[in-house]
């Protein structure tokens, strides 16, 4: 199911035994373009205090009420490290928050998730090891972790020229992949909103504010409108895909 990032900032997380707290925040690498973490608000019983939850820790999202469960207590995230938003995530501290929760290592293997494409329970096999030569020696390696918030108004450069800025993301909530930008053009023409598959970025300017893609500008003006009420079906996909003469991410 393809879900909206700015939809799920309304649910709450349920722990285990009840407390709850309030999504924030999604981070995601720049790689592979998944979410690796959840910013959760702990107002409740921590008031104040932010943790990062991975999705290997969710048992079930439930959009009717706006909730999702995770299978970890309240105690286990109240012991969990400190963050602070305001500066980069390390991935020494990613290592710390993993082992805290007995997290497998996500950059560990081929696959988006390790070593496969969805996030899992922990085997015992890929339990982090703290003496593990592999992983100390990646505390120190380029972190690739952006807050999604942080891309939300940078504008979208096409082949050709500037057109339209980054209003949403929208992702699977199986791989927890963002699949497309929900790109805003109603500064360049009639005002439409359209979707651009994360696929196509061939570079993100930090500094300049700017997505690059490589589609041109009269490709994202004739392309199909995405309204935000109505489901995105795997027909409205292919449609999109065909529109820009690109290969769906299913056939892969």
């Amino acid at each position: 199911m393809l879900v909206s990032e700015n939809e799920v900032y309304k649910y709450t997380i349920d722990t285990k035994d009840g407390e709850k707290g309030i999504l924030k925040e999604l981070y995601f690498d720049d790689e592979h373009w998944a979410v690796r973490y959840l910013v959760v608000d702990t107002h409740k019983w921590l008031p104040g205090r932010k943790v990062l939850i991975s999705p290997i820790s969710i048992e079930h999202t439930d959009h009717d009420h706006e909730l999702i469960s995770v299978s970890l207590t309240s105690e286990e995230v109240n012991d969990s490290p400190d963050i602070d938003t305001d500066q980069p995530i390390s991935r020494k501290h990613e290592m710390e928050v993993n082992r805290h929760f007995s997290w497998p290592y996500y950059w560990v293997g081929t696959g988006a998730w390790g070593n496969g494409m969805y996030p899992r329970p922990f085997m015992a096999d890929d339990l982090p090891d703290s003496d593990s030569s592999l992983h100390n020696s990646n505390e120190e390696e380029e972190n690739h972790l952006r807050s999604t918030k942080e891309i939300s108004g940078y504008h979208i450069q096409a082949t050709d020229g500037e057109i339209g800025h980054v209003k949403d993301f929208i992702f699977d909530e199986d791989t927890w992949q963002l699949r497309y930008l929900i790109v805003d053009t109603k500064n360049w023409f009639s005002g439409k909103e359209v979707l651009l598959s994360t696929e196509w970025i061939e570079d993100i300017n930090w500094q300049d504010r700017t997505v690059i893609v490589n589609v041109k500008k009269e490709e994202i003006r004739q392309a199909p409108e995405y309204r935000i009420n109505e489901p995105i079906s795997r027909r409205f996909e292919e449609d999109l895909h065909t529109h820009y003469g690109k290969t769906g991410y299913w056939k892969f």
